[in-house]
């Protein structure tokens, strides 16, 4: 008898997955509850799960887009293994087969993704090494697979067309990739955003040296009290906490005709995961020490890094903060996280040449950047907000005594 597995309801907006990854192989025998394949949304990755023991039947394809509800596999009641001589016997037919020049070769079977991908380049799978489970070619396998190359037809020279040779160094293969479900909605979420908000952004600079100092100083007692280290983004989110309680706009949404204000603040913080970016949400930052927002930090970026964000840690969000400094951008210009009204950029931090009190000095100054809606904030609101985020940056006594 068999037990169809089926895609889960994954959340409310979700109406359907793609399948990026088998994790087990079709005619393999798995254990109840054991991870069985991938599942991608456009917010999130899920693990699909065996509801029983049994022998896999593979039913989807890697990369297939499926809706709620439909089928992914089967699992039928069967034994954990096979007598040892059959399943040597199946390895050896397996693992070693001839090539059409007669010449014998070790290779696995492709599975049905990287069958596809070594078809449309054109590459004899006889001659790709699979690294997967037996020797099974995988996806990535595929991709990284090179195609053998096609000289082209060259047309005759005539008398009135002298023979021009052009050589080209180094490789030019092209390769194509279907875009994720995150990818593409977050492509469809920045043109919105873009053409749907009157988005402005203003620009200011940070001394750092303030925040850098109180780091150095206590660094290490902080991470031996709390277990986790003192950086830079603990700061900014205190401070953007702060600003946010004297300019409110810059903590509300539109919505049809009205304005939403939030008494609260949930700062989303921009992540860059292995699928994309993504931006987890720290829950009621403002009433956060910055110890607490730390491990929020260290927690969501973890779990960020193995694609095992939540739909509820991602949802949300009042305000974002972005650090393009740490790829070493100087410079830029943030998108706003719609519905949001603002975000702010951080930037890399470099030694510069300022005068203080009549003097140049030098000092570790990062630029900051805010990008808001026209729309909900004015001018002044968005210079004054940015200015209190530096005031409170360059004096972080502040931070702590809530003035």
């Amino acid at each position: 008898m068999s037990l169809e597995i089926k895609v889960p309801p994954v959340g409310e907006s979700i109406s359907e997955v793609v399948l990026s990854q088998w994790k087990k192989n079709d005619g393999d025998f798995v254990e109840m509850d054991e991870v069985i394949a991938e599942l991608e949304s456009d917010k999130a990755t899920f693990e699909l799960t065996a509801e029983k023991a049994g022998i896999l039947k593979v039913i989807a394809k890697e990369g297939d887009t499926l809706p709620i509800g439909a089928v992914v596999c089967k699992i039928e009641e069967g034994a954990a293994a096979g007598k040892p001589e059959e399943k040597v016997a199946k390895e050896e037919e397996v693992s070693v087969k001839t090539s059409e020049t007669g010449k014998a070769y070790a290779s696995g079977v492709p599975s049905p993704a990287a069958a596809k991908i070594l078809a449309e380049k054109g590459v004899d799978p006889a001659t790709v090494a699979g690294s997967g489970r037996d020797g099974r070619l995988t996806k990535e396998d595929a991709l990284n697979a090179i195609a053998p190359k096609v000289e082209a037809s060259k047309p005759k020279p005539t008398s009135a067309q002298p023979v021009v040779s052009q050589k080209v160094a180094g490789s030019r293969n092209e390769r194509r990739e279907k875009m994720s479900p995150l990818r593409k909605t977050v492509a469809k979420r920045l043109v919105a955003v873009k053409n749907e908000t009157a988005m402005l952004t203003t620009f200011n600079e940070v001394d750092m040296k303030p925040v850098m100092d109180l780091r150095s100083r206590y660094k290490d007692k902080f991470k031996e009290k709390f277990g986790v280290g003192l950086g830079f983004m603990s700061f900014f989110t205190k401070a953007v906490c702060e600003a946010l309680k004297d300019f409110p706009a810059v903590n509300a949404r539109i919505e049809g005709e009205e304005i939403v204000y939030n008494d609260f603040a949930d700062i989303s913080i921009a992540v860059s995961a292995p699928k994309g970016l993504v931006v987890p949400v720290i829950r009621n930052a403002d009433s956060l020490s910055l110890a607490q927002i730390e491990s929020a930090v260290m927690e969501l970026a973890g779990k960020a890094r193995e694609n095992k964000l939540t739909i509820e840690e991602m949802t949300g969000g009042t305000f974002t903060i972005t650090n393009g400094g740490v790829f070493g951008s100087m410079m830029s210009t943030p998108i706003i996280n719609a519905p949001q009204s603002a975000i702010l950029g951080m930037h890399n931090i470099v030694e510069r040449p300022v005068a203080q009190n009549g003097e140049v000095v030098i000092r570790p100054i990062m630029y900051i950047a805010l990008s808001y809606d026209h729309r909900i904030i004015d001018g002044r609101e968005s210079v004054g907000f940015l200015v209190r985020v530096k005031q409170l940056l360059e004096d972080p006594a502040r931070l702590l005594l809530g003035v």
